[in-house]
């Protein structure tokens, strides 16, 4: 299966556009300008390589870096500055403001941070929320928490309304943190800014814990998850070992890719089944799930399951309802497990001990961890460099090992997942020990 990083990019599209050119010195004294001949390869491999087909000559494509130009667009001291946190929670979006805040105050000394509280919602007059100043003093401690100190919403909101705002507060730069859905938002924000002609840049960081975001190598947030989930699944495996015929239950967020899921059973080792949105299976039948799972708990007389909430929809029935932001309700995955595996051995007339355990929200929801901080302090400082020099509407990235600057355009293309016929794939069924399918022959 084919990951949406290993589609071809071209020159074209990994041009960032500014809201005019940059004449104005950079205030910054200390460290090294970034040079227009500075650049970042995008592609890892001969096959994502454009223009090989016969006779043409491979061409290297390149995303810019990210860092400090010797030349901005902004006057620093007419420069005032918004920040706003979109769609669910994740590890370290503090950490993110803190870092922008510190930065337009303290290397460019702007004279205005303005905090936008719940998300889109808090550019439409109509909800009536109010806006903080952010200072650095306000900003100092906020990443000893775990949220956002500026609240967040899900649900699209009008982007001619959201640039009323905008013009209304008089902002020169607009940080947007959020997912694909805000980056997609954040785009047509700047369509609408086009539109009007008007010197407003637009920057996006990419949040998402599930860490599906194209071209975002990890996103922020994921180590941290990782290693809550980790905390998580060690206790479901002291469970699962302290009883006749333990199960270990968790289910953690993956809502299109299963990344913590993997990750996750990768940190404990302890895991025996990782169940992701990218493999299917099926429950019964010789080559199931509850077949492999009998197997292994005849063999060592427990297990641990981690499934991701997006794994086995294709097992329940859809409610076919959307969320706020648009997706698609998932069906409770854990809840049919729990349910199957319990019927599966009772017939048996065997009385399993299952412990289910949902870390979800307290994964989300906590401090970034050491990695994840430093992480989000880069993304926070490199935004504030490419405001000021007038870029928009892009996100920055970390792309080998490098702090880059990607078009929002190829961000919200398409989403990451878990290429099953990789080596990474490989890793967690070995670390597993379970199946390579758990699919019958005849729903292949």
């Amino acid at each position: 299966m084919k990951t949406c990083q290993d589609e071809s990019v071209s020159p074209k599209n990994t041009a960032v556009s500014v809201v005019g050119p940059a004449k104005i010195k950079n205030p910054i004294k200390f460290g090294r300008f970034v040079q227009d001949e500075d650049a970042v390869l995008v592609n890892i491999s001969r096959r994502n390589v454009v223009g090989t087909g016969k006779g043409k000559k491979p061409e290297l494509v390149f995303f810019e870096p990210a860092g400090p130009r010797d030349k901005i667009y902004y006057d620093t001291s007419k420069t005032k500055c918004a920040v706003v946190t979109c769609g669910g929670l994740c590890p370290g979006l503090n950490d993110v403001i803190r870092a922008i805040v510190m930065t337009a105050h303290h290397e460019y000394r702007v004279p205005s941070v303005l905090g936008i509280k719940f998300g889109l919602e808090g550019f439409i007059p109509e909800y009536g929320h109010d806006v903080v100043e952010l200072t650095p003093e306000y900003a100092s401690r906020i990443h000893e928490f775990g949220g956002t100190v500026l609240g967040s919403s899900r649900g699209p909101q009008d982007p001619e309304a959201i640039v009323d705002a905008l013009e209304r507060m008089n902002i020169s730069i607009l940080f947007m943190i959020g997912g694909d859905g805000t980056m997609r938002a954040a785009s047509k924000v700047v369509a609408e800014i086009s539109r009007r002609g008007l010197s407003i840049a637009v920057v996006g960081l990419p949040k998402t814990i599930d860490n599906d975001i194209n071209f975002a190598s990890p996103s922020f947030g994921f180590d941290t998850s990782v290693e809550t989930a980790a905390m998580a699944i060690k206790g479901a495996h002291v469970e699962a070992t302290g009883a006749p015929w333990g199960i270990g239950l968790v289910k953690v967020m993956g809502r299109d890719a299963g990344y913590i899921a993997a990750q996750s059973a990768l940190s404990c080792q302890e895991v025996n089944f990782c169940l992701i949105p990218e493999s299917s299976f099926d429950l019964k039948g010789e080559n199931g799930f509850l077949a492999a799972l009998e197997r292994r708990m005849r063999h060592s007389g427990n297990a641990v399951i981690v499934v991701a909430e997006g794994a086995g929809q294709d097992l329940l029935k859809g409610s076919g309802k959307k969320d706020a932001s648009g997706n698609l309700r998932l069906s409770d995955i854990a809840a049919l497990l729990k349910e199957e595996i319990l019927a599966h051995f009772k017939a048996q007339g065997i009385k399993p001990t299952l412990k289910y355990i949902d870390p979800s929200y307290i994964i989300r929801s906590v401090p970034a961890n050491a990695n994840d901080r430093i992480y989000c302090s880069f993304l926070g400082i490199h935004a504030v460099h490419a405001g000021m020099t007038g870029r928009t509407g892009l996100v920055i990235s970390r792309w080998n090992g490098r702090y880059v600057h990607i078009p929002m355009a190829l961000v919200t293309r398409g989403k990451k997942r878990i290429n099953t016929c990789s080596n990474y794939w490989r890793a967690v069924l070995e670390s597993t020990g379970q199946p390579v399918s758990m699919k019958n022959s005849k729903s292949k």
